[in-house]
């Protein structure tokens, strides 16, 4: 498989967010599930956004819903590891941004798994495309 990414440093991305690993997200091989990975992915893009005053979840009238997503893992992580996920834009349209994010042990240089997501910014009301809000758009500029 020649196109797998390359495992990212922490050089890579702008922002951190911690994350707690809970006992349910380890597996029965006794690492975390590959679910939770996509789980770590909304909450820290989502919690960033919500306290920069961007999404308010249950009334903004433009919300970003996820329209594609995928994970590459270099190493297992497990309960208890304390972990960070790193945030950064890798491409923002014009109702669409594309977030890339590396999960790493608390400290650690090199990610464990690297994933990206993709909202596409609707009208909460008719679910159509619109244009990223301006504000929205200025604070996500600063992560390219």
């Amino acid at each position: 498989m020649t196109d797998r990414p390359s495992r990212p440093d922490r050089s890579e991305f702008k922002l951190f967010r911690p994350i707690a690993t809970r006992w349910m997200d380890n597996d029965a091989y006794g690492h975390v599930n590959n679910v939770h990975y996509y789980s770590y992915f909304d909450s820290a893009v989502n919690g960033w956004l919500v306290e920069k005053g961007l999404l308010a979840i249950t009334e903004s009238p433009v919300v970003g819903l996820v329209v594609e997503s995928g994970c590459t893992y270099f190493e297992s992580v497990a309960f208890p590891d304390a972990l960070e996920a790193g945030i950064a834009v890798s491409h923002l349209g014009r109702s669409s941004v594309r977030y890339r994010i590396g999960i790493f042990r608390q400290g650690a240089q090199a990610a464990a798994a690297q994933g990206h997501f993709v909202h596409v910014y609707v009208d909460r009301e008719t679910q159509r495309p619109v244009e990223i809000p301006p504000e929205t758009r200025a604070v996500l500029n600063e992560l390219i």
